[in-house]
């Protein structure tokens, strides 16, 4: 699946602008907002539950920055450049649990609500795949999520992300008889990816 597979750390800016956001390490300061976010309904709709201010903090300590500190990169803190405030996350990590295409690096994100319908996704997600093609020369990245999370679906096509319904699963960590549990794949390879920057670039 690519060179970054292998596991070994990869040499990633510690922080990345775009045109409009700035993609970076976290900081204290991102836990009590990242948990108003995590706690908000209508932004973990799509999610099993809401998260407690102790889960919201455990999932940076334990998930996001374990990530960081084994590989190098994973989901960063998503700022808004122009009123230097944090509005999410953004990035890549591995995914490990047991289903047929992994292990795969996923592509993902979350912004707060006031955040949603100004491409701040697509545009920290393009980047993101920007660094997972070039800087760890992957041949693929996937990005999944429930059916029913039209938003999210959305931004995967946007960035020219495909989906076989063949690769539809049952996500191992979401309960039995759930509604959430059933779950879309979409994947681009680095040759599609090409492409798709090309065209975006040409048009």
């Amino acid at each position: 699946m690519g060179e970054a597979k292998a596991g070994e750390p990869v040499t990633v800016p510690s922080s990345i602008a775009t045109e409009r956001l700035l993609l970076r390490r976290w900081t204290s300061a991102d836990l009590a907002p990242f948990a108003a976010m995590n706690a908000d309904p209508v932004v973990m709709e799509h999610f099993p539950s809401t998260m407690t201010r102790e889960e919201s903090d455990q999932f940076v300590s334990e998930h996001i920055a374990k990530h960081f500190d084994e590989y190098g990169y994973g989901l960063w803190a998503i700022e808004r450049r122009d009123r230097r405030e944090f509005v999410g996350f953004a990035g890549l990590m591995w995914q490990r649990f047991d289903a047929s295409f992994t292990p795969a690096l996923e592509v993902g994100w979350r912004l707060s609500r006031p955040n949603w319908g100004q491409g701040f996704a697509t545009e920290a997600a393009t980047e993101a795949l920007r660094i997972g093609f070039t800087d760890l020369s992957m041949d693929e990245i996937v990005s999944m999520t429930s059916p029913r999370n039209t938003r999210s679906i959305a931004v995967m096509q946007r960035l020219g992300m495909s989906r076989n319904p063949s690769d539809d699963f049952d996500h191992p960590r979401v309960p039995v008889g759930n509604p959430l549990r059933r779950h879309v794949l979409y994947r681009i390879a680095a040759n599609d990816w090409r492409h798709h920057v090309n065209v975006r670039a040409d048009g």
